[in-house]
């Protein structure tokens, strides 16, 4: 059985994310230690809270580095929501504040209609846009689960997997080789979150 590395970056609860994985018959390790990224077959990167945070406990805890050697080598690699926010240039979030900068794009808060409400929160549909190992068996038009206030708009094209649409059609996932990561959060999307990290699981 593969070892999946869950990141402990000093926010957040990742035991939601940590149950959810062993439901699918993983052997996962809540680390924060770049050694143990290092050495893991798969990475997972979730992420609560705000960006600037996010990315000042990263780069604390030294764990920028494992986590672009990590992509850098294919590694199975899975992003939730501030885990995708991170892999891009820059976020608006409370300022600007750059990202790992693995893919050119921002992330920008959302500019909505007065009827719709920030943050989107709730069950929304995916949109797929091309395949993805990740997203086997997940049927088009599939319903995940979503709570967030900003979004990624990526430079390339190509890297989008899924979208959803709020008020105007937002990116809800990027894909390339062994990366996937999302904007749903796969650990609250019942049984096809877990679909998606069964298909994680077996890259």
């Amino acid at each position: 059985m593969s070892r999946i590395a869950l990141i402990d970056y000093g926010m957040g609860n990742l035991h939601s994310v940590k149950k959810a994985l062993e439901q699918v018959d993983t052997k996962v390790v809540i680390t924060g230690s770049p050694q143990e990224v290092l050495k893991a077959d798969k990475v997972v990167l979730p992420g609560v809270g705000a960006f600037p945070d996010f990315i000042k406990n990263l780069k604390k805890n030294r764990l920028i580095d494992p986590l672009i050697k990590t992509i850098e080598k294919n590694k199975p690699f899975l992003g939730i929501c501030l885990g995708l926010h991170a892999l891009f240039e820059e976020s608006e979030e409370f300022g600007r504040h750059k990202g790992l900068g693995l893919f050119k794009g921002r992330v920008v808060h959302f500019q909505l209609p007065s009827d719709l409400s920030v943050p989107h929160m709730g069950w929304n549909q995916i949109h797929i846009k091309k395949k993805s190992p990740c997203l086997k068996g997940i049927k088009d038009k599939s319903y995940f689960y979503f709570v967030h206030s900003y979004h990624v708009i990526p430079e390339d094209n190509d890297l989008i997997a899924t979208t959803t649409d709020y008020g105007n059609p937002f990116v809800s996932s990027i894909a390339k080789d062994n990366l996937f990561a999302c904007q749903f959060h796969p650990e609250k999307s019942q049984d096809l979150g877990l679909k998606v990290l069964e298909n994680f699981a077996k890259l």
